[in-house]
């Protein structure tokens, strides 16, 4: 739990009831994309590590998310997301927190993720939580068109 001068965060585990507030979180955080569905990404994410899909609740209702995975070798973190008026209380500080602790009570050894380059404040935030640029190229590919 996160405690501002405002407001009390209680962060738990993603139920199926936030996913229409989560949706319009992410979108107003600019996280969604066209070849993403969220709601599809919500539902693939329930069949994999529920436990890593993490809500930041404030007065009752997400205002945070973050959405992490394990696949035996790499920690992922998708869908960080702050309510824009709840920015720099330390919320997605204390999201990340909680998934680095669960991901490491799993035993993984690195976590990573993308940043798309033009999110400067991104960047910004996660080089602060001491993650560093790895020299890599990230790649993908799509086996099912959303």
């Amino acid at each position: 739990m996160v405690t501002s001068n405002e407001s009390e965060l209680i962060i738990r585990t993603f139920q199926l009831k936030d996913e229409d507030e989560v949706v319009v979180l992410w979108e107003k955080c600019d996280l969604v994309r066209p070849w993403n569905d969220p709601r599809r990404d919500i539902h693939r994410k329930l069949k994999v590590d529920p436990d890593l899909f993490l809500v930041g609740e404030w007065r009752g209702r997400p205002a945070a998310t973050v959405m992490g995975g394990y696949e035996g070798h790499r920690g992922w973190v998708n869908y960080l997301a702050v309510d824009p008026q709840h920015q720099g209380l330390g919320w997605g500080r204390a999201l990340m927190d909680e998934l680095q602790r669960r991901l490491l009570a799993l035993g993984c050894p690195k976590i990573n993720l993308q940043i798309r380059k033009d999110n400067l404040a991104a960047i910004g935030f996660y080089t602060a939580l001491g993650y560093l640029e790895d020299q890599s190229i990230s790649m993908g590919k799509r086996l099912i068109p959303d």
